[in-house]
């Protein structure tokens, strides 16, 4: 993509109602635009970089059985009186009537549509397990919008919900979950930790909460230093051991650590950071299945109620996350596996005829090789170039200019390690293919 086509809106300054760093980068950066409070326009850049996480989940939801399916922003209101939550879940859910006076919401999240909707294709124990998913706007009317899209009231988030025969094989779903999101904010960069956590009004008697630490996070977190040894390898592999590691190790949020009589972690192995929420998953039984009417038959002949769960994850909310953990002074720092474009490839001289040829066939080169190439072919200073390449963040920048161009090579530069190296050409895109 050519920068001089791109739609980029860049920005010098901090935006002084920006409080946070994710927030202040993306605004920055020109990921997002605010058109209401807690409410964002994604643009072009902020988009690529959503689509790329949104996927990432999305793989790793398949890949622990679960199935995508998409269900409506939009519920009735009567469906959640058949719960019992319609009038405890409180001023956060947005309220509406339609044209004929029916009364409607804007939906926070979606156990009873679920339980629905599985109702109405379940009829027996044949049909069990079944893990369903899907990724989808949803709207919380937060009293005090703020932090950016860290705490907005509109926001993109996967929900899936799980349906088993019993005890047993709720747990089964529970853990194939719990794996599914080590997995997942590992191969984002992520170092994530799993804090046992209170049900609230999703309900249910056992719940996880997966935060990012950073030291902008909203919640302080009290932990056994043994977490931070747990590698990145050992997260992507993570299976039914992993669970029982991580979940032996003490961590617990600052309200709930304060109520432990006799902490079990002895003081030099007890750390203190904060962290950012961004999955929260949750074991409930037949609280929905019950009250709306859900069965199955076993293999007995008799009925029972299918044992749930779910099982959440920010979507929009991970690119603030991922922000907070991965900036410098100079800006964003994106791991490559959810950056915009990999390489940002910058023509110092726009108007040296010589250059701009060089560059341009250093870009269509990158596009034969499949390497997604944000090309800064504007007539503006280098220095513009460089600043607007470090602050939205790509994971290279590739550098054209007269002076390297006489003695045959190009520079390439490491965003995270900042590192250059003058390369030829053919060696500059070994490395980036590589």
């Amino acid at each position: 993509m050519r920068l001089s086509r791109y739609f980029l809106p860049v920005t010098k300054e901090t935006p002084a109602d920006a409080q946070i760093v994710s927030h202040k980068l993306m605004l920055r950066a020109g990921l997002v635009r605010q058109t209401a409070a807690g409410i964002y326009a994604w643009l072009p850049l902020g988009l690529k970089v959503l689509t790329r996480i949104e996927q990432i989940v999305r793989e790793e939801q398949d890949r622990a059985g679960a199935i995508e399916l998409l269900m409506p922003t939009i519920q009735s209101a009567d469906l959640w009186r058949q719960s019992g939550r319609y009038d405890a879940y409180g001023p956060e859910m947005l309220r509406i009537l339609d044209r004929h006076q029916r009364e409607m919401l804007y939906g926070p999240t979606n156990e009873e549509m679920i339980t629905l909707l599985f109702k109405d294709g379940a009829r027996s124990y044949r049909d069990l397990p079944r893990t369903l998913y899907h990724i989808q706007w949803k709207f919380r009317d937060e009293v005090r919008p703020r932090f950016g899209v860290m705490r907005g009231r509109e926001f993109l988030m996967k929900d899936a919900y799980s349906f088993d025969l019993d005890e047993e094989g709720l747990k089964q779903s529970y853990e194939a979950m719990f794996v599914a999101y080590l997995r997942t904010f590992a191969r984002m960069g992520l170092q994530a930790v799993p804090v046992r956590a209170p049900t609230g009004p999703i309900g249910g008697n056992l719940s996880h909460e997966f935060h990012i630490l950073a030291d902008t996070g909203e919640s302080a977190l009290f932990y056994d230093a043994a977490i931070d040894e747990v590698t990145r390898e050992e997260l992507l592999s993570a299976d039914a051991s992993t669970i029982t590691r991580l979940t032996d190790l003490y961590a617990m949020e600052e309200e709930e650590h304060a109520k432990v009589e006799t902490c079990p972690v002895p003081a030099e192995r007890l750390r203190t950071r904060r962290g950012i929420e961004v999955g929260h998953i949750f074991a409930f039984g037949t609280k929905y299945s019950a009250s709306m009417g859900l069965s199955v038959q076993t293999k007995e002949g008799g009925q029972v109620h299918p044992h749930m769960g779910s099982y959440g994850i920010g979507v929009s909310r991970l690119m603030g996350a991922i922000i907070e953990a991965s900036h410098d002074e100079n800006g964003i720092i994106w791991p490559e596996s959810v950056a915009p474009f990999q390489v940002g490839l910058i023509n110092m001289r726009a108007d040296d005829a010589g250059c701009a040829e060089a560059a341009d066939r250093l870009y269509e080169r990158l596009r034969e090789a499949g390497i997604e190439t944000l090309y800064d072919d504007r007539d503006e200073r280098g220095g513009a170039k460089f600043a607007t390449m470090d602050v939205i963040g790509l994971p290279w920048q590739l550098i054209v200019g007269p002076k390297g161009l006489e003695k045959g090579v190009v520079e390439l530069k490491n965003r995270a390690t900042g590192e250059r190296e003058e390369l030829s050409v053919e060696s500059a895109l070994a490395r980036l293919v590589g």
